[in-house]
């Protein structure tokens, strides 16, 4: 089982490897790099490439490692203990399926992505260690032990918004995402915008690169930003002539694609009342 890439997505050598040795390794794959840089849509491109079913697991601020194995609703029970529901003698009615319970139940094999999880409070990676690790967990309202029926290939992204716990880190195969260079963020055009002119292309990936570089930028844009930006250039049929920037207009056209706080905007205002003072 070897991924390469699909047609969709273009995955470096790098990252095909890092993808192959979590799998053959049996470890969860975590993969971090700047927001924007593909990391969610990898785990989706696993599963395309590889033919497998995937389930996402979404994490949030609030979210709990044990909503990721089941949840007990007992306000239920309770109630329908009041009505005299005859549901209520089988405590398992009250069990709520999580996305490992899910994954570790599917009939073959399935990639299970955990998303930004970084975004949990500190203590989630480790409350995830046992399980992640041994494939199994315990059910304690029923007493029933849930193992993997196949080992799921587990992609875990995080943005570096904390720092995750050593002993979580030394169960993972780590990669990052490097930002693109020039020459991969045209292979990346061509799949989403095929056949774009080359002039338009090349005026645009100068401008981007050169935006992304300038000192003091709060947010630099990602790829999906510069995709949505070369969408919309497509979308008003803008040539490289109507690209050029003077002095007195430092902020390219359509900015707002790229530059998404008002800090940033305000930097490159400042960039071009400066260059008209010094004419």
């Amino acid at each position: 089982m070897k991924f390469s890439g699909t047609k969709d997505y273009v995955a470096t050598d790098d990252l095909t490897v890092a993808v192959n040795a979590a799998v053959t390794l049996e470890r969860p794959l975590l993969v971090k790099g700047e927001p924007g840089t593909g990391k969610t849509e990898l785990a989706r491109q696993v599963a395309q490439g590889l033919g497998l079913k995937m389930i996402e697991w979404n994490i949030k601020s609030t979210t709990k490692a044990q909503q990721g194995l089941y949840e007990y609703d007992a306000v239920s029970r309770l109630r329908d203990s009041q009505l005299g529901d005859e549901r209520v003698h089988d405590v398992a009615n009250y069990i709520r399926k999580g996305k490992l319970w899910d994954a570790f139940d599917a009939d073959e094999k399935v990639v299970l992505l955990i998303d930004e999880i970084d975004k949990a409070d500190i203590e989630f990676p480790n409350d995830l260690l046992q399980e992640l690790d041994r494939m199994e967990f315990h059910v304690y309202e029923t007493g029933e032990t849930i193992q993997a029926r196949h080992r799921p290939i587990v992609i875990i992204t995080s943005n570096n918004e904390k720092e995750l716990p050593d002993a979580f880190l030394r169960r993972c195969f780590f990669h990052y995402i490097r930002f693109p260079d020039e020459a991969t963020m045209r292979q990346i055009v061509e799949v989403h915008h095929p056949g774009i002119k080359e002039g338009l292309l090349t005026t645009a990936l100068t401008q981007f690169y050169e935006l992304r570089e300038q000192p003091g930028l709060k947010k630099k844009p990602s790829t999906s930003e510069v995709l949505d930006w070369l969408k919309l250039l497509l979308a008003e049929d803008l040539d490289p002539e109507d690209l050029k920037r003077d002095g007195a207009n430092a902020l390219p056209k359509l900015h707002g694609a790229l530059l998404k706080n008002e800090q940033d905007v305000h930097l490159f205002e400042r960039l071009a009342f400066m260059a008209r003072g010094r004419r």
